[in-house]
């Protein structure tokens, strides 16, 4: 008799576990533009939705290296943190991981042949054009609170994630872009949205002068805004940076004023 009890409560918990496993994973989602642009994207939702509440909405921008189609690649770098337990019941909200075709970039035609003097893109690029009416959709929902739409990405990402907020200030609160690179200049646009920017010193792929330049002009500007440089490190400063004992307080903190909220004129 006791072994059937102690076998039940192993079955039970077993069955408990993988339930807050699958109510706590992401799930696999694709998106379809106006345009008839796909964009395949991981979606992690609250784990505890409560009525009449509105949660922040995340996007996450990942690099060139986890480009493709399995829908799988681009929680390679960062999936992790928004999984985390502690973080999900502290940090409810909507996370989703976007991931771009293989054989396009987020905000440019094609690779920048100078990240640190880049051209200006006049145009937004379809798969671009695809995500912003993604999160247009998003930011409309009943759950979303409009005001904590927080936006972050690490190398292609992180330049997708200066181009997004450049283009529209207005919808973001906070924006997180990890060795990233922006055209000089352009940044101001920005100085309403609140900044953490992360680099290594020693990146051999984007040079770090890039984000000092970046945090220069947003100071400059007036910005909200704070530059993490790490010695020694090459182009991997995401793991650094998503090590920092802030970055999730930081990041669901910020919150946009209806003043900042309002589309310039």
């Amino acid at each position: 008799m006791h072994m059937k009890k102690t076998l039940l409560l192993i079955v039970v918990s077993l069955a408990g576990l993988l339930a807050a496993s699958a109510q706590s994973s992401y799930s696999y989602e694709t998106f379809v533009s106006s345009e008839g642009q796909s964009l395949n994207y991981r979606l992690l939702e609250p784990i505890k939705m409560e009525a009449k509440k509105k949660y922040p909405l995340v996007i996450f921008l990942h690099g060139l290296g986890e480009r493709g189609s399995d829908n799988e690649k681009q929680l390679i770098h960062g999936g992790q943190i928004f999984l985390n337990p502690s973080n999900q019941e502290k940090y409810p909200a909507y996370v989703i991981f976007p991931q771009c075709p293989e054989t396009t970039f987020w905000a440019y035609d094609n690779i920048p042949s100078s990240f640190v003097n880049m051209t200006p893109v006049e145009n937004m690029t379809k798969v671009f054009r695809a995500l912003k009416e993604m999160i247009d959709q998003y930011r409309e929902m009943q759950t979303v609170d409009a005001s904590r739409v927080y936006i972050m990405g690490l190398s292609m990402g992180g330049m997708a994630t200066y181009d997004m907020v450049c283009r529209f200030p207005e919808v973001f609160a906070a924006a997180i872009p990890i060795c990233g690179a922006v055209m000089p200049g352009r940044i101001g646009a920005a100085k309403d949205v609140k900044f953490r920017i992360f680099h290594g010193d020693a990146d051999p792929t984007v040079p770090v002068e890039c984000s000092r330049r970046a945090y220069r002009e947003l100071r400059e500007a007036g910005a909200d805004v704070e530059y993490f440089e790490f010695a020694g490190c090459g182009h991997g400063s995401w793991n650094p940076a998503f090590n920092t004992p802030d970055f999730m307080e930081w990041l669901f903190a910020q919150k946009k004023s209806r003043r900042a909220n309002r589309r310039n004129r």
